[in-house]
């Protein structure tokens, strides 16, 4: 009995690593934090691996319009605005996994100018020294309009020290290379930082973070169960806790 339970086990194994895929995803800088923590127990349930690659949404759209192989994304919704990567994408809705509105932040310590309101906030701005953030992605594109609604764009422009990466704007504040930042909310959630608060009512938006398969995914059945693990229990409690609301 036991060499027959042996035998069954072994070739589960056998099977599992047949249907085991190696899935490439593109994902949003912002998602960051709760892919690489979800990233692990994925692989461990399905036996799948994930190549990821994150970057900024121009970058995005300019990867899968340069016919790039991948199988899934889960980026900005900016990204279908875009209609020849809209084009590489399977046919039918795409699906919702998180969203995320704007933030302010300071030095750790650092006293909080008032944004409470449109008006504090655009005070504050003008106020401000330097002010870090990602113009070149959605968020920033956001960010932008806002200045620009505000009729302080061309001020902004003098204050505005560029990163790299949602990542390094925390970082840049903390290290008090920028006087304050500002991005979506749960890439400001670091050390060396404190939230000044949300963007008043009136300027704020939540930025959905959406996944779709590719139209010619190789493993677009692997491609299919990434998604509903992203919007299984276990996978919107982390999502929460890193500072996003899931779809």
């Amino acid at each position: 009995m036991k060499g027959l339970l042996a035998v069954a086990t072994a070739a589960c194994a056998l099977a599992t690593m047949a249907d085991a895929a190696e899935l490439k995803l593109i994902a949003g800088g912002s998602m960051t934090g709760p892919i690489n923590q979800l990233s692990p127990e994925f692989e461990r349930a399905t036996g799948h691996r994930l190549s990821i690659h994150f970057d900024s949404t121009p970058n995005i759209i300019a990867r899968v319009n340069s016919g790039t192989t991948f199988d899934v994304v889960v980026v900005p919704v900016d990204v279908f605005k875009d209609a020849a990567a809209k084009a590489r994408f399977a046919p039918g809705p795409t699906v919702d996994i998180a969203r995320v509105g704007y933030g302010v932040i300071v030095r750790a310590g650092a006293p909080k100018p008032d944004i409470s309101t449109s008006d504090a906030f655009k005070k504050a701005m003008l106020a401000t020294s330097s002010v870090a953030f990602l113009p070149a992605s959605a968020a920033g594109a956001y960010i932008t309009k806002v200045f620009e609604r505000l009729g302080i764009a061309e001020e902004m422009k003098a204050k505005t020290k560029m990163q790299g990466s949602p990542a390094q704007i925390p970082q840049a504040v903390a290290k008090g290379e920028a006087e304050i930042g500002v991005f979506l909310a749960n890439v400001l959630i670091a050390p060396g930082v404190e939230l000044v608060g949300p963007f008043p009512g009136d300027l704020q938006q939540e930025l959905v973070f959406t996944s779709a398969v590719a139209a010619d995914a190789k493993e677009a059945e692997a491609a299919k169960a990434l998604i509903d693990y992203l919007r299984s229990p276990a996978a919107t409690a982390v999502i929460k806790a890193a500072g996003m609301t899931p779809s």
